[in-house]
């Protein structure tokens, strides 16, 4: 402890030997110059003007001088590089406006009705008056069977039935004279109604030779042939050889095109809003491209939200009508649908794009009236194809598009001359229809 002491003591007195020192030159320095100052005191205005006048040209050189160096260094260090400069942006004016909350789905085609063909009674076919893809009306004839049998069946009992009514006719006038009791004319009117009763089941019989359409449509390929046994309830089964393949069981199918429908399938999350939607009375809308081309896009409605959700995927089947006029659409073909479900009145819609993710969250960039980039918190409420519909900002702000990767809070900017065609001029120029926001409304 005795050196540390020792050496503590040097150093405290070699810093008062420093500050005597000190204090000793800057008293020397006063004494040396006090006089100049003192001359300074004593400087008028002739002596200032005869000092100008002497040395004028010298004066005028370091003037000329020091100001080229200061247009040399504006030229090489301009001030836009010094302090940073204002940053080129593309931007957006926000507006107010109706944006569509659109739903994305995929699906099928399905016909809105499709009857297989198939006969009641087991029988030959005598003739085909269908032919393949032909259009039908309900009630059209399609195909006859061997009806000899049933026909002088159905004739017979007609006949029966005719005759049983002309007996009970002819009671009638025996009751009315006295001939004949009541009782025998009430046998005759039995006799008469089964016998009648007999005639129409015939009748019925018969008509099963007699194939007609039940519903408006398409028929399909027709399986079978003149002469070709069909049997009541048959199964459908395909073979296939190295030449051909034939098909047994439905005579033909007949499927409606016009109009048709798709079902689609919706997540469970969406179900709240198209619910919503559906009591208000008026049907949804959808749009329906198929197809990979998408060259033609079907509008149409719902139909029908089915009633349960189906647990394993966790969402609800949609059946909608589209029309079909030209009949390009079949059965079975795969479908991308759109929904309209529902409509976000005085929405603020910006580009995607302008969105700025970061750990604090989304933001963007609003440009001020003084032209310094402020970052402002925002929500997202609802996105698709590349326009987004937030909260946290105010209709007029001009939203940062393009430039925002250069720009800091406080950061001074220029619009671009020639703004670039990924950020249109008005924010909702893009219309929305799947909602991938979580904060929907």
């Amino acid at each position: 402890m005795s050196k540390i002491e020792s050496s503590l003591d040097k150093a405290v007195a070699k810093l008062v030997q420093f500050k005597n020192s000190g204090k000793a030159r800057l008293c020397a320095l006063w004494q040396q110059h006090s006089p100049r100052l003192n001359q300074i005191k004593r400087l008028d205005y002739p002596t200032f003007k005869s000092f100008v006048v002497k040395f004028k040209w010298r004066i005028l050189l370091v003037l000329i001088v020091l100001y080229a160096g200061s247009k040399a260094y504006d030229y090489f260090f301009p001030a836009s590089e010094k302090s940073g400069g204002p940053v080129t942006i593309t931007s957006v004016v926000v507006e107010k406006k109706d944006v569509p909350l659109i739903i994305e789905a995929t699906g099928t085609i399905v016909s809105n009705s499709i009857v297989d063909i198939r006969p009641m009674v087991t029988n030959t076919v005598a003739k085909i008056e269908v032919k393949d893809g032909q259009e039908v009306k309900a009630g059209d004839l399609l195909f006859t069977l061997d009806d000899r049998n049933d026909k002088a069946n159905y004739e017979k009992l007609k006949a029966l039935a005719d005759d049983a009514q002309k007996q009970y006719l002819r009671a009638k006038e025996l009751v009315a004279k006295n001939f004949i009791s009541k009782a025998a004319l009430e046998t005759t009117l039995a006799n008469a109604k089964s016998a009648q009763a007999a005639a129409r089941s015939s009748e019925v019989q018969l008509s099963f030779d007699y194939i007609k359409s039940p519903i408006d449509g398409r028929a399909g390929i027709v399986n079978v042939f003149p002469g070709s046994l069909v049997q009541a309830s048959n199964i459908v089964s395909t073979a296939t050889s190295s030449t051909a393949t034939s098909s047994v069981g439905s005579m033909v199918t007949i499927t409606q095109l016009n109009p048709i429908n798709v079902q689609f399938v919706i997540p469970e999350k969406d179900i709240p809003i198209m619910l919503e939607n559906q009591l208000d009375g008026e049907a949804m809308t959808v749009k329906v491209v198929v197809g990979d081309s998408g060259k033609k896009t079907y509008e149409g409605k719902v139909l029908v939200i089915d009633n349960q959700v189906d647990p394993s995927i966790a969402a609800v089947r949609v059946k909608a009508q589209i029309p079909n006029d030209d009949k390009t659409l079949l059965p079975g073909q795969f479908a991308r649908v759109s929904l309209v479900a529902n409509t976000l009145k005085d929405a603020l819609a910006i580009p995607s794009q302008a969105v700025i993710i970061n750990a604090r969250g989304k933001m963007v960039y609003v440009v001020d009236k003084d032209g310094k980039a402020v970052a402002k918190p925002i929500k997202v409420v609802y996105e698709y194809l590349g326009s987004t519909v937030v909260t946290g900002i105010e209709a007029g702000d001009r939203v940062v598009v393009e430039g925002k990767q250069n720009l800091r809070p406080g950061g001074k900017v220029r619009e671009a001359k020639n703004p670039s065609p990924a950020a249109p001029a008005n924010a909702g120029a893009t219309a929305p229809a799947t909602p991938s926001a979580p904060d929907k409304k």
